[in-house]
């Protein structure tokens, strides 16, 4: 007799742990592993998966029941809604057609461009996506992952699935397996380990329903390349400061909350890559007594303020590394034991905007 999904509420679930290889799917080994998974799915249970942004906790997106296991598992609130991925052809696709009432011509135009990939539109709900989906508002947040594992596995289940990052809820997001464990080994039914994620940071969420379209949370999909697609786009502004607990269910996933944290106090340096290594130098000097971390850019590596746990963050000049090694920095800096995380903050062009909203999120810090 099959055990019962992971519930969430307790450690006692005993975790499986599949490894597959993205560039052999047809292995003996890649089939097991899949279909195992989407069985999983299919009856309710939680299976984390890798996308090409972080590692995703998945079920059935149709199924009230297993979207709360979701809520369970994470310790996540009921007001923050989650996203739905699916896969198939991006023209007519039965999934997408099932989960909403209309499709605007700009999410279209979208689709066609960045489909496969790391972009969420926020499109008018049909009847058939459960309220907890949504936290209950009218627009669901959907994307076709590019990661051939989360692709596969969405066909092979045959079912959209509801798939926020898989870790506690405000911790660090994780982009590889074992991140996945260290917050959630117990609580859900499987993980698909398919090594580290490409982008680092969580897709962009965009509202195309509005004029101008609205982006909710920047990500590798920028808002230059939205507009020379689709025309003009704006990012959301917060009206107050972040919280933990909002008063209403938020209008999209990742907006205005304490997010993406670790244990440790997270302190922004922001400068010139040249005035850079005195600022940190300072900055760590003021934690007498702390044990101090720093998220180092490699142009930096011969001006490290001494008696730091450093971790080598990639070149400032290659915003793609500081995204992709972001929250291993951070995770890494924890288990090191830190007190206190310094981190410089990239300028707020292209990624960077996405690595600076993630940051401020993580340190408690207002937006700009």
């Amino acid at each position: 007799m099959a055990a019962p999904p992971a519930s969430g509420d307790n450690r006692l679930v005993k975790t499986l742990r599949f490894s597959v290889d993205p560039a052999h799917l047809e292995s003996a080994a890649a089939r097991s592993a899949l279909a195992q998974a989407a069985e999983i799915l299919r009856g309710g249970g939680l299976v984390a998966l890798p996308t090409e942004t972080v590692y995703g906790l998945g079920a059935n997106a149709l199924d009230p029941a297993a979207v709360a296991r979701i809520f369970a598992a994470k310790k996540r609130p009921a007001w923050d809604p989650i996203i739905v991925h699916i896969a198939g052809e991006t023209a007519g696709n039965p999934m997408l057609r099932n989960l909403v009432s209309e499709i605007p011509s700009a999410a279209s135009q979208l689709i066609a461009a960045f489909w496969p990939g790391p972009l969420t539109l926020l499109l008018p709900r049909s009847a058939a996506v459960p309220d907890a989906v949504t936290a209950g508002r009218p627009l669901v947040g959907i994307r076709m992952p590019a990661h051939p594992v989360a692709f596969a596995l969405i066909r092979q289940a045959g079912v959209p699935i509801a798939a926020p990052s898989a870790n506690l809820f405000g911790h660090i997001s994780p982009t590889t397996a074992q991140h996945v464990l260290d917050d959630l080994d117990g609580r859900i039914d499987a993980v698909l380990d398919a090594g580290p994620t490409e982008h680092g940071v969580e897709s962009t969420v965009l509202d195309p329903c509005q004029t101008p379209m609205v982006i909710y949370r920047p990500g590798a999909i920028t808002a230059a390349q939205i507009r020379s697609i689709v025309g003009p786009v704006e990012h959301f502004q917060p009206t107050g400061p972040l919280v933990k607990a909002p008063r209403e269910a938020l209008p999209s996933p990742g907006v205005g909350l304490r997010h993406y944290a670790p244990r440790a106090h997270l302190v922004l340096v922001e400068d010139s890559l040249e005035a850079l290594p005195q600022a940190l130098t300072d900055a760590a000097a003021s934690c007498a007594g702390k044990r101090v971390g720093i998220l180092l850019p490699t142009e930096l590596a011969a001006q490290v303020p001494r008696g730091s746990e450093i971790f080598p963050w990639g070149r400032w000049t290659a915003p793609k590394e500081l995204a992709s090694r972001l929250y291993t920095g951070l995770r890494a800096l924890d288990a090191a034991g830190c007190d206190v995380i310094l981190c410089p903050l990239p300028p707020a062009t292209g990624l960077g905007v996405a690595i600076r909203d993630r940051l401020r999120k993580a340190a408690h810090a207002p937006s700009q």
